[in-house]
């Protein structure tokens, strides 16, 4: 199925609305939120020209288009994408996720996620584990987090999962490049994480406690590497699972990751540390520099313990080496 286009043209009475406004009342068939959310997302045109503020002032004469996507399938579609799979027995896979793959379909990404990719690879075995819109999913990455995780391939394989998942009956450590040096260099961060107050797609650290907004929340670090005084690496564990966690509490703590998006508000002072060449590389780096490195848990079928280590994907790889020898010693190779 193709785009729906909505054309039309502002008149007097409609000059200084809001443009979500305007067009939600001209089509009449979708709410106002929902066009907001598609000019949020480029879908709209102002005499030929894309805009993504929903409270543009409408302009009398000019001519709005928006273009509305086919209905998402009430079912995730299978779709050949390759996987690079780490281990596969009948009860689970363990892959190696690149960055940029979201794991389950969710609005904007109906499609050319891990689960489509899954469905692909294992659909029959796949039906109804955890879910129609996520099966076999038991944790997620970030899009833009490269690294190991585990999908189950049975129901007995999820609900242990799940349950090993929500007691933190595993391990995980992950890889974050980071801006500045953290003191002490290796520690705790413990604090309470809730959505942002004004920025829905945010999660943020909350009051004490966080008993009303947030969730407890517990990342222990170890700094593995120092780069020009400015940028360090640092070996990050879970002990709980909030969304974007490390994310969140390596910005409180005033080291956020390079090339975070969301949690990386300003242009760092460690960067002044940096040669120009340098500076300009890593303030670029198109996406946060986190990477799932290691997994460790518990086969829930066989009982056996299960290790696996993902390598660093080339464009981490490639910003370390660009970075030199680190300042202190500690620093990983590149196949962890």
């Amino acid at each position: 199925m193709s785009d729906t286009l909505h054309d039309h043209t502002a008149t007097e009475a409609d000059r200084g609305a809001r443009a979500d406004r305007f067009l939600a009342a001209r089509i009449g068939t979708l709410s106002r939120s929902r066009v907001k959310a598609l000019i949020e997302a480029g879908r709209a045109w102002e005499d030929g020209a894309p805009f993504t503020d929903p409270s543009r002032p409408v302009r009398p004469g000019a001519r709005y288009r928006l273009s509305e996507p086919p209905p998402a399938p009430a079912k995730p579609i299978p779709q050949p994408i390759p996987l690079a799979i780490l281990h596969e027995d009948a009860d689970v896979i363990v892959l190696d996720k690149p960055a940029g793959l979201v794991v389950h379909p969710a609005p904007g990404n109906a499609e050319g996620t891990l689960v489509n990719a899954l469905l692909a690879h294992a659909g029959e075995e796949l039906e109804g584990i955890g879910g129609e819109k996520r099966p076999g999913i038991v944790h997620r990455l970030d899009k833009d987090t490269s690294g190991v995780m585990v999908v189950a391939k049975s129901q007995r394989a999820h609900q242990a999962l799940s349950e090993a998942f929500a007691a933190r009956d595993l391990e995980r450590e992950y890889l974050a490049l980071v801006w500045g040096v953290p003191s002490p260099a290796a520690g705790e961060i413990e604090a309470a994480i809730g959505r942002h107050a004004t920025d829905r797609k945010r999660m943020a650290v909350v009051g004490p406690g966080g008993a009303k907004t947030g969730k407890p929340a517990l990342t222990r670090y170890r700094t593995e590497a120092v780069f020009h005084g400015a940028v360090s690496l640092l070996r990050c564990r879970l002990a709980t699972g909030r969304t974007h966690q490390i994310r969140v509490h390596l910005a409180h703590i005033g080291h956020p990751l390079v090339g975070d998006p969301l949690y990386l508000r300003r242009i760092p002072a460690a960067s002044r540390a940096l040669p120009e060449s340098l500076r300009a590389v890593l303030l670029a780096f198109p996406r946060q520099a986190l990477h799932a490195a290691t997994l460790r848990f518990q086969h829930p079928v066989t009982k056996d313990v299960l290790s696996f280590i993902s390598t660093l994907p080339s464009d981490l790889a490639g910003l370390l080496a660009r970075l030199g020898p680190p300042g202190m010693s500690g620093s990983p190779p590149a196949s962890e």
